[in-house]
């Protein structure tokens, strides 16, 4: 009896299994449907550029400060009522031109008295020598009247050079800036009537640090972008270089001269200063967005051709010298490979990708901002 019911029940464990294993096919056969029936992802969309050599001047750039040739603030050494004004705010002037008048009828009447005292002196000395000729006076006579004429000349010129103060004439040729000047106004000595600046040439100061002063000559070339015109490159050379490094940022001050027949660059705009130093050289380039930086290395992403189609692979690569959106890659790829611009972050070793390149990222080496 005994050994019946336990062949039963290895009978039942038995079919028990056996619906176990049914079920546990049937699943899997299942589950490998779905993942059968499941669409495999398409080629990721990326850019893509093919690597070039390119020709670099190499360059030391700083930010400088435009500053004039020759710049002043127009002011009068005398006191004066402005009798009258003539020029305009902003206007070009030359050298010498008059700006301001002030009242010096005073001042021309003391001349005329000093004209008429010297004329007086003068014939006063002519007289006594003839009359030392004759000697009725003495050398002594001749001599004191040679010095009256003297002093009195003396005076003559000081009251001149009074009355030519008050008239303000512009020190050298330039532009004017905004006056408030106006006639009838008192002017006390000092007070500042007009700015004027010599506009062409210009000159930028700028600096750069002591480790780059071996790379540094006059006459070297300089290029210049300022944000006041964008795209246009202004062209000057190196006139000066500061003997002297500034001990508390070690840096040394640098001045270059620029032609500015137009104007554009005026006193005290910033700009942004580019110094070529040495040969130009090539160096295999890509844009900067074509650069993966990890902290184990820089890396790009290589279009390769695989069984009709193209997959990304993953490179290592030795970074160099950047200038604007470009920068050099100095090893880890060759000229003309494919390299991904664009769409990295969904790559991985492997993937396909189609190149689309409707839409590039900047690849400019001097690039300038995009506000209006």
């Amino acid at each position: 009896m005994a050994h019946r019911m336990t062949k039963r029940m290895i009978i039942m464990l038995l079919c028990v299994v056996l619906l176990v294993a049914a079920l546990a096919g049937g699943f899997f056969l299942h589950i490998k449907k779905m993942m059968a029936s499941i669409p495999k992802p398409g080629p990721q969309t990326v850019s893509a550029m093919k690597a070039q050599q390119l020709d670099w001047q190499p360059q030391l750039e700083a930010v400088g400060s435009m500053v004039p040739v020759r710049g002043v603030e127009v002011t009068t050494e005398i006191s004066g009522l402005v009798r009258s004004v003539n020029f305009k705010s902003g206007q070009e002037v030359k050298a010498g031109q008059l700006l301001v008048q002030l009242n010096a009828d005073s001042d021309l009447a003391l001349l005329q008295s000093a004209q008429a005292a010297a004329e007086q002196a003068a014939l006063v000395l002519a007289r006594d020598k003839r009359q030392l000729e004759a000697r009725v006076v003495s050398q002594a006579q001749v001599d004191a009247d040679t010095a009256d004429l003297k002093v009195k000349r003396a005076n003559v010129a000081q009251q001149a050079a009074t009355v030519a103060k008050k008239s303000i004439r512009a020190p050298f040729s330039g532009r004017l800036g905004i006056t408030n000047v106006n006639p009838g106004q008192f002017l006390n000595t000092g007070d500042k009537i007009v700015t004027l600046q010599t506009l062409d040439p210009i000159h930028v100061d700028f600096s750069l640090p002591q480790n780059q002063v071996g790379a540094l000559a006059t006459g070297q070339p300089v290029h210049l972008r300022s944000d006041a015109f964008p795209g246009q490159d202004f062209k000057g050379q190196i006139t000066a270089i500061s003997p002297l490094v500034d001990a508390a940022t070690r840096n040394l001050s640098v001045r270059a001269t620029l032609p500015n027949p137009k104007h554009q660059l005026m006193p005290g705009m910033y700009a942004k200063v580019a110094v070529d130093t040495g040969a130009t050289q090539r160096y295999l380039t890509l844009p900067q967005t074509a650069i993966t930086y990890n902290p184990y290395g820089s890396t790009v992403f290589v279009v390769k051709d695989d069984k009709g189609g193209q997959v990304a692979q993953q490179v290592f690569v030795t970074t160099g010298a950047t200038r604007g959106d470009q920068v050099a890659v100095l090893s880890g790829i060759s000229e003309g490979q494919m390299i991904v611009t664009s769409g990295q972050l969904k790559l991985k070793n492997g993937t396909p990708v189609k190149v689309d390149n409707s839409i590039q990222p900047a690849n400019d080496p001097n690039p300038t901002p995009q506000e209006k």
